[in-house]
């Protein structure tokens, strides 16, 4: 599909990309560099599914895509990954926090550590990847936060209390740092995409009849694209998303308007 963007609005900068070796955040990834970035790191735990990841988008784009494998709940990690884009690139104009992790389970059911490594990943994570680029590089040269949340939270969702609990972790971070970085000319904002597909958090979470179900309850009567979030990502990132900070831009298609009653039916949850 031909791009509504110019292919020149990013020129030049640099992103560093969690969660960006597949999914939603690996199509940021690639949105941005066939926009004009001249580099992106891509961050995650995979070493393997990372490196083939960056080496298709380098192969794609004709722009380079490092590999840094890195856990987001271990500082030290971020931080290598961060030097390491630093050496190779530059700089740094663009962090997206994409890394995440969730499952389905009843909150009677979800042990300890579900909900603790799930916390740790989304939330924790996400503060980790924000305070070590703004100490590194943004304080002094300002630049973008992008946080992936999600809308589970809007009012309740079954099955979902432990990402529903990172992802307002999330938005209030997105809101305070929007809030205090701001004056450093660092602009914070979220996106919140609702059922995307092919994606592997569909295929977790909505298999088989649940993603029919899924459709028709989707107000748009279809499903989200990848390229629906990446043009999210580069209206926020461009010179269009100027004046935009501390939102969260909701990309669902109108799925959470229903809030928890429309969630269970098409789960099948009474």
């Amino acid at each position: 599909m031909k791009s509504v963007f110019r292919d020149d609005i990013l020129d030049g900068k640099v992103a560093f990309v969690t969660g960006g070796g597949s999914g939603i955040c690996k199509g940021i990834a690639e949105a941005f560099l066939a926009h004009g970035m001249k580099g992106v790191t891509i961050v995650g735990r995979k070493a393997e599914r990372l490196a083939a990841a960056a080496d298709e988008l380098t192969k794609k784009t004709g722009r380079e895509a490092l590999a840094c494998p890195a856990d987001v709940r271990k500082p030290d990690e971020i931080e290598k990954a961060l030097e390491a884009t630093l050496d190779r690139f530059g700089r740094i104009d663009v962090v997206v926090n994409g890394a995440a992790g969730n499952f389905l389970a009843p909150a009677a059911a979800l042990s300890y550590n579900g909900f603790k490594t799930v916390m740790e990943i989304d939330a924790v994570g996400t503060w980790n990847v924000c305070r070590a680029s703004f100490e590194r590089y943004l304080r002094d040269h300002g630049g973008h936060i992008l946080n992936i949340t999600a809308t589970l939270h809007y009012a309740a969702t079954p099955l979902q209390i432990h990402a529903s609990a990172a992802k307002a972790g999330v938005d209030a971070i997105t809101r305070n740092l929007a809030l205090e970085w701001g004056p450093l000319g660092i602009q914070v904002n979220g996106i919140a995409p609702g059922p995307i597909d092919d994606t592997e958090g569909m295929t977790r979470l909505a298999p088989g009849d649940v993603r029919d179900a899924m459709i028709k309850g989707v107000p748009l009567r279809r499903l989200g694209t990848v390229e629906d979030v990446a043009n999210c990502a580069l209206f926020l990132t461009s010179g269009a998303g100027s004046y935009v900070n501390g939102e969260t831009i909701v990309v669902d298609g109108g799925a959470w308007l229903p809030g928890m009653a429309g969630f269970s039916k098409m789960m099948g949850v009474d």
